[in-house]
């Protein structure tokens, strides 16, 4: 297949390993921060102006999100060390942080959000170092569903800017403006070929501007009092370490909506995987691992300048589907961009000043597109019985909890009133499912050895052991055996790599017609699920010798998983009960 056959067929035009002309990198960079940059700015002015701090302090904390968000957009592109995706993940304030925010400031002062903050985000260091124990919860399906709900918790907002016009303007203004943009987004995307299409965001929203600009809605007037250059010189409020009966009461509210936010990273971090490259690959856990440190990272800092805390936007998934240019060079421009703003306080305003309705239709399109995104992370391995009755009752219960149809008069003011947001109530019902539906799981039977081909007898009589417990019949256990052999001596590799000394952690369980078999060992080169999803492609005599195991595995197996972490891999081979058929 041609490269322009693979971009006819998946829609990426350059892949994240690859980079675009100069021009179109910032010109993608310039309009994702340009779209993006209002809802920055719009968290902490909230938070604030609801906490009824005065504009020393909203000054300097739009100021320290801005230039956060630049800084940790970047990391996240550019990945240094074990910090950062390596992917365009936009950095931006964080609403799911909203209310309990503002109950710190009114409680403790931003003094004591900032420490709050601080310490939160050693939570999120502390998931990303040991994601691979949390693997059986933060799955594919809580992910999936979280980022489904992201567009159910963010939709109530954007509808709302529609409205969102200066008054004494024509009653149709906010509606003809929106209309126009969604119109000219949708239009562009869906009949434009080539380079065009890489552009249907901008034209949408300048020609939003242009009539939003005959209605009177493009505020002149913040721009013409804004100054070119600067930075504030007061604001920043320190640290409260007097950790009073206020601090602990409010912890665990922040550390929950900390872990609510990493799992939202997450599923970013998965979802812009499966966006940015032409064929399928299998997900890059350590790419995961990095994205949540770098959220992380971005909270440390946010919460050492005294502003709220930030997070992934999903955004970046939907502008990399809708646009098919996943290149890190375009995450590298969208945090000079922001890093540049937050000194221009004109250009900030120009940017500011775009009518809410504008960026509200934007904001419609990307959230539908992010809600198909969503959809087909909790399918893509198929959707069984659990998975489907997870993501359904997750989903509808954030739905639930966002519109207040759920006990309000009993909920509304837990734990800081979090369970109001609907990706925190449906991500937490989601991870609660998961968690119950893996208890309920058989009992497993598991062994820990070297991982050495001196250990395959040890590992074939605990084999022999598990069959024999489960009544499974000769047949399954010559495939599970033959499934263990083969896992082990792939993931063993050549000889240089065998003289590592590693441990092997195998796990059995039986699930119905399948025995499931997991192999938990430190990190091996390359990804076992990306080799056997690659060997499917090849024809038969282009096998090489270091393939043979591979292609036996693939035919006895059901499926096998590859989640590569920094310091463990953990193959899941599903192995199935041959039909009668086969058996024969």
């Amino acid at each position: 297949m041609t490269t322009e056959q693979a971009i006819d067929q998946s829609g990426i035009r350059y892949q994240a390993d690859e980079s675009p002309p100069r021009f179109l990198a910032i010109g993608l960079g310039l309009q994702l921060a340009i779209v993006c940059i209002a809802g920055v700015v719009l968290t902490p002015s909230i938070v604030i102006n609801a906490a009824g701090e005065g504009d020393p302090y909203l000054t300097w904390a739009v100021f320290a999100a801005v230039l956060i968000c630049g800084i940790t957009t970047i990391i996240q592109a550019v990945r240094v060390g074990r910090i950062g995706a390596g992917y365009v993940l936009l950095m931006g304030t964080s609403g799911a942080f909203i209310a309990v925010c503002i109950t710190a400031i009114v409680e403790g002062g931003p003094a004591m959000l900032a420490v709050l903050v601080v310490i939160s985000a050693c939570f999120q260091f502390l998931l990303s170092a040991r994601l691979a124990l949390f693997r059986r919860i933060l799955t594919q399906t809580v992910a999936g569903t979280v980022i489904m709900l992201i567009a159910v918790t963010v939709m109530p907002i954007i509808f709302d800017m529609f409205q969102d016009v200066p008054e004494g303007s024509a009653i149709e203004a906010g509606a003809v403006t929106a209309s126009i943009t969604v119109a000219v987004i949708v239009a562009v995307a869906l009949k434009a070929t080539g380079a065009l299409r890489l552009w249907a965001p901008v034209i949408g929203v300048i020609a939003g501007s242009v009539v939003g600009g005959f209605y009177g809605l493009y505020d002149f007037g913040r721009i013409a009092d804004a100054a070119w250059i600067g930075i504030p010189t007061t604001g920043w409020p320190g640290f409260d370490l007097e950790f009073g009966a206020t601090f602990w009461t409010l912890l665990p509210a922040f550390v929950f909506v900390t872990l609510v936010g990493a799992i939202e990273t997450i599923g970013d971090a998965v979802a812009i995987q499966k966006v940015s490259w032409r064929t399928r690959r299998a997900v890059d856990y350590q790419s995961v691992q990095g994205a949540v440190a770098a959220d992380g990272l971005g909270n440390l800092l946010s919460g050492l300048v005294g502003t709220v805390p930030n997070t992934t936007y999903s955004t970046s998934v939907s502008v990399t589907e809708l646009t098919g240019v996943g290149s890190r060079t375009v995450g590298v421009w969208i945090g000079v961009v922001f890093i540049a703003l937050a000194f221009l306080p004109k250009a900030l305003a120009t940017i500011v000043a775009i009518p809410q309705p504008v960026a509200g239709g934007y904001l419609i399109v990307l959230l539908c597109m992010l809600f198909i995104v969503g959809m087909k992370i909790v399918i893509q391995d198929g959707i069984t019985y659990q998975k489907g009755l997870i993501a359904g009752i997750a989903f509808w219960v954030g739905v639930g909890f966002q519109n207040n149809a759920i006990f309000p008069e009993l909920l509304t003011g837990f734990a800081g009133g979090i369970l109001q947001n609907g990706m925190t109530a449906g991500g937490l019902t989601a991870v609660v499912l998961t968690l119950f539906m893996e208890l309920k799981l058989t009992r497993r039977s598991k062994i820990e050895t070297d991982l050495h081909v001196k250990s395959l007898p040890a590992l074939q009589d605990f084999i022999g052991g598990f069959a024999r417990r489960s009544r499974l019949d000769d047949t399954m256990l010559f495939r599970l055996e033959t499934a263990v052999e083969e896992t082990v001596l792939t993931l063993i590799g050549d000889g240089e790599k065998a003289q590592q000394k590693r441990r092997l952690l195998l796990v059995a369980r039986r699930d119905g017609n399948e025995a499931v078999l997991e192999l938990v060992a430190s990190a091996s080169a390359g990804n076992l699920e990306d080799q056997i999803s690659l060997l499917s492609d090849q024809p038969a005599e282009s096998a090489i010798e270091n393939e043979v195991s591979l292609r036996v595995l693939r035919h006895i197996s059901s499926s096998v998983h590859h989640q590569r972490y920094h310091t463990t891999d953990v193959v899941t081979v599903h192995v199935r009960a041959p039909s009668a058929r086969q058996a024969s």
